[in-house]
């Protein structure tokens, strides 16, 4: 009977305690992060801004660099027929940079090779540019984040140790829980960095693919416009 009573006492006293242990070990992250201190305001800033800019631009980098399997077969077909309109009018319906590219290009077609190259090189460049637009602060923030951090995390341990000097009481307690909240810096702007850094490098990875795809393309439309009987065409 003693021994049937024993867990039955014991038990709703186990579960008290665990039940008022647990809401004391367990942290909101809201409370984690407002116990950065002030780092953590232009940490959390960098953070969004660096998600927006990923966001952003990779919904432009995949609009504007689709391309049709078919596409420069197309325009090589209708060239090489002589529908020169409506190989303008299928790039600019594309509505998309290589469509952009081409359109300039064949509106040069009875010019000199050499001005259709170097249009084909001037308006690939702008659009190149455009899909890079802003990439470089994602670069910056993945320099500063961590920066911003560690800076967080220095002042605190100055702060740890000058309330120290004038306490003059060295507890583990007080350290270890100080350095813990200061720390919180350095997670933070490491955490934001690898973001940052990530989507920098995965969007130039985008825009390099593209790249190449837009110089096999134009030495595809290059090639048919210098085949004899089109090179005196276009002379």
């Amino acid at each position: 009977m003693i021994l049937l009573q024993v867990p039955t006492a014991g038990g709703p006293a186990v579960d008290s305690t665990a039940a008022a242990a647990a809401p004391a070990q367990s942290m909101q992250l809201f409370d984690l992060v407002a116990k950065g201190g002030w780092v953590m305001i232009p940490i959390s800033l960098l953070f969004f801004l660096a998600l927006y800019m990923i966001i952003e631009r990779w919904l432009f980098i995949r609009n504007n660099t689709k391309v049709d399997d078919n596409f420069i077969d197309n325009v090589k077909d209708m060239v090489m027929q002589g529908n020169i309109k409506s190989a303008e009018s299928f790039c600019k319906n594309q509505r998309n940079s290589i469509g952009r590219i081409f359109e300039k290009a064949i509106g040069r077609i009875g010019s000199p090779i050499r001005e259709i190259e170097g249009t084909l090189e001037t308006v690939g460049q702008i659009e190149l540019s455009r899909l890079e637009k802003n990439l470089g602060y994602l670069g910056i923030i993945a320099g500063i984040a961590p920066m911003l951090g560690f800076i967080g995390t220095i002042s605190g341990i100055i702060r740890i140790f000058y309330d120290i000097s004038l306490s003059d009481n060295i507890s583990v307690g007080i350290i270890a829980g100080g350095l813990y909240e200061k720390m919180i810096t350095s997670g933070a702007g490491l955490i934001v960095g690898v973001i940052a850094y990530t989507g920098y490098h995965l969007l130039n990875m985008f825009i390099e693919k593209f790249t190449l795809k837009l110089e096999i393309n134009s030495f595809e439309f290059m090639e048919v416009l210098q085949k004899p009987t089109e090179a005196a065409r276009v002379r």
